[in-house]
């Protein structure tokens, strides 16, 4: 039985929370393996919505066994705050497993975030300040805290000690803030340990040894390709590790245990944040698209950046994570235009590039080549076969493919759990 990888093509919010959901009654397991708080999945079962920010959309599922990875860095208030939600609606969080060695957000990775981010003025990266990319630097500088020192109160002061050490000189000297006391952050943390100490294992092993017993476990990418610390637009990306490779990395499993890369694809692009996107609309098209397909960020808020379809993105992505299988979602939204531009290749100075130029400043100056396919009219929320879609969307799909490097195996025609055309089964 497969390893299933699902990870986002472009900048973000395509859909991955879908795409884990469709899978949900023959998983066993979904495994969060990258970045924390800093995005979120929005899942539709019948009239009730869920937004999830650091959990996985797995734990929806009756049966599942939701597991947040040792490449995860975990938020403890937002966490329980996210586990107690659930609970009041109904939904079973007893199963959730978490890593021994992922790391903790801490109140001073918040603080450093947010100011940082205001420090550096027009060159904003455009971070969520959720304290995410201060938790991964002191994770790569190896003084990061992880979930089991909390279970060592000496260890966890000596460690909060290194820490402090340098961020207080930063804080106090640089941005003008106050120092931050070492009890403060040890009485905060501490005061999770207990009810966290039941969900804290080895997940590695635990996924290692459902693989060998022919069980299915989903590996579930937060962020995406775009925003890769590897292969995205640098240094407007996160600092995980959102493409395919991540998986094993941030998870325990080694990559000869996954079988089928799953890539989740819009009919359109958007993103969040600042940084190149050379399809962005700024036009009445720009604002229709945004408002019909409600593009604002499930955990900011944020009105996200929004335009034509980019098939070279698409092309890049398939390659870097070795997709095997392209979900595309929200076609439903391109209903009611006559005409639907894909860019097809870009222009740099008058010099066609037809994949992505590796010059970051290439990209940044690269004005799409766009062609336009005929649009269609006609409400496609209740078409479940390829052939219930009228003629024009069909061809947009298979275009999409065609330029795509892999195959479409899913369809999403609306935001409901069943709004789906599977043309090729994900699992088998």
């Amino acid at each position: 039985m497969p390893g299933i990888v699902i990870v986002g093509v472009q900048w973000g919010d395509e859909g991955k929370g879908k795409a884990t959901d469709l899978l949900g009654d023959r998983t066993d397991w979904v495994v969060k393996f990258n970045g924390g708080n800093n995005a979120g999945h929005t899942v539709v079962i019948g009239d009730e919505k869920y937004a999830l920010h650091l959990l996985p959309s797995g734990i929806l599922s009756p049966g599942v066994t939701p597991v947040i990875g040792n490449g995860v860095v975990v938020d403890l208030e937002v966490l329980f705050a996210e586990l107690d939600a659930l609970s009041a609606r109904g939904i079973d969080v007893s199963k959730l497993r978490v890593s021994a060695n992922a790391h903790l957000i801490t109140h001073y990775h918040r603080t450093l975030d947010k100011v940082t981010e205001r420090f550096l003025g027009k060159r904003q990266i455009g971070t969520t300040g959720r304290g995410i990319g201060p938790a991964y630097a002191d994770k790569i500088n190896r003084v990061g805290i992880r979930a089991q020192d909390l279970f060592d109160e000496s260890i966890l002061r000596q460690k909060i000690e290194g820490a402090l050490d340098q961020k207080n000189h930063l804080l106090v000297k640089v941005f003008n803030r106050r120092a931050i006391t070492v009890d403060e952050i040890l009485e905060d943390l501490l005061s999770y340990a207990e009810r966290l100490r039941p969900m804290v294992c080895d997940t590695g092993l635990l996924l290692n040894d459902a693989l060998a017993a022919g069980e299915v476990v989903v590996f579930e990418g937060g962020q995406a390709t775009m925003l890769d610390v590897d292969h995205g637009t640098y240094p407007f990306v996160t600092s995980s590790s959102a493409t395919a490779g991540g998986a094993s990395t941030g998870s325990g499993v080694g990559p000869g245990r996954l079988d089928r890369i799953v890539g989740i694809v819009k009919a359109y692009t958007t993103r969040v944040g600042s940084g190149p996107f050379p399809t962005e609309l700024f036009d009445e098209q720009g604002d229709w698209l945004r408002a019909r397909g409600f593009e604002f960020g499930t955990t900011t808020g944020r009105p996200r950046r929004v335009g034509w379809y980019d098939a070279p993105i698409t092309r890049y992505a398939t390659r870097v994570n070795g997709i095997t299988d392209l979900v595309l979602t929200k076609l439903d939204i391109l209903t009611g235009l006559d005409e639907i531009p894909v860019c097809v290749a870009y222009d740099v100075d008058g010099r066609r590039f037809d994949e992505l130029p590796v010059n970051q400043t290439d990209f940044h100056h690269a004005k799409p080549i766009l062609e336009s396919f005929p649009g269609w009219h006609e409400d496609i929320s209740t078409a479940r076969t390829f052939e219930d879609l009228p003629q024009n969307a069909q061809d947009y799909v298979l275009a999409l493919e065609k330029m795509s490097g892999t195959r479409i195996s899913v369809i999403g025609v609306g935001p409901g759990r069943d709004a789906v055309i599977v043309r090729h089964d994900l699992v088998d």
